[in-house]
């Protein structure tokens, strides 16, 4: 595996399709209607242009597997293909992240447990919590950080 910049704009729609596998898989709390209409923002405005950095985790044969989106020491994106959630990509992702900055946060919906200890296996802990998500949705946040 390599982490690697994204092939834009060949790669948004492999990134997309990563992005709504694993959503599904693991945002249980979100309909289908809530991932079709999150689906467009994350084709068409996050993964374009919404990150200081956008990194990809790729398989030996150069294709996309996972990516991080870094604004500054958050983490706003780290999404890997179900497939291949716990062989070590998350992990590898944001093992690197953690070489560019000395600090991490990221926030975690409270309804994807597994993700919230998969943070906290890595070193993260809570340090706040929100009703509602940053597109101002009535799903809570847990905010963390990785000192």
């Amino acid at each position: 595996m390599q982490i690697r910049k994204p092939h834009f704009p060949n790669e948004i729609a492999d990134l997309t399709a990563i992005w709504k596998r694993a959503s599904e898989a693991t945002h249980t709390f979100l309909t289908a209607a809530d991932v079709a209409e999150i689906e467009v923002k994350v084709r068409e405005e996050y993964l374009p242009h919404a990150f200081d950095q956008l990194w990809v985790a790729a398989d030996d044969s150069d294709r996309a597997v996972g990516f991080l989106g870094l604004d500054g020491p958050s983490v706003d994106a780290l999404w890997v293909d179900p497939d291949l959630h716990g062989t070590g990509i998350g992990t590898a992702l944001l093992d690197f992240a953690a070489t560019h900055h000395r600090e991490l946060t990221v926030d975690v919906n409270e309804q994807n447990p597994k993700a919230h200890d998969f943070y906290r296996r890595r070193g993260f802990v809570d340090v706040g919590r929100s009703e509602d998500d940053g597109e101002g949705r009535p799903f809570p946040i847990i905010h963390m950080r990785i000192p």
